[in-house]
C-alpha cells in the first residue's frame, strides 16, 4: 500500500485562522495545536483517500460482487461452515 504522505517531510509554517476562543481554551489546557492539527488532518487525509480510492474502484467491485452472486467465491465448495 502506498504511503498516505512523507511523514519525515520537514515541517513547514502555515499561516490560518482559527476561532480566537477556541485557541485560547485549546491553549489554556496546553493542547499542541500544531499536533493536533496533524493528526485532525491525516485523519482527514486517510478517509478521503478511501472514498476516493472506492469510486475508482467502484466498476470493479460491482463487477466482482455480480460475479461472485452468480458463481460464488472461490473454494465455496470445500467449506465446512
Amino acid at each position: 500500500m502506498a504511503k498516505l504522505y512523507n511523514s519525515v517531510a520537514p515541517k513547514k509554517a502555515a499561516k490560518l485562522s482559527i476561532n480566537s476562543d477556541l485557541l485560547r481554551r485549546t491553549r489554556e489546557l496546553n493542547i499542541n495545536v500544531s499536533a493536533t492539527l496533524e493528526r485532525a488532518l491525516k485523519e482527514e487525509l486517510s478517509q478521503r483517500e478511501a472514498q476516493r480510492w472506492v469510486e475508482e474502484n467502484r466498476a470493479a467491485i460491482k463487477n466482482y460482487n455480480d460475479f461472485v452472486e452468480q458463481h460464488g467465491c472461490f473454494g465455496d465448495e470445500l467449506r465446512e461452515f
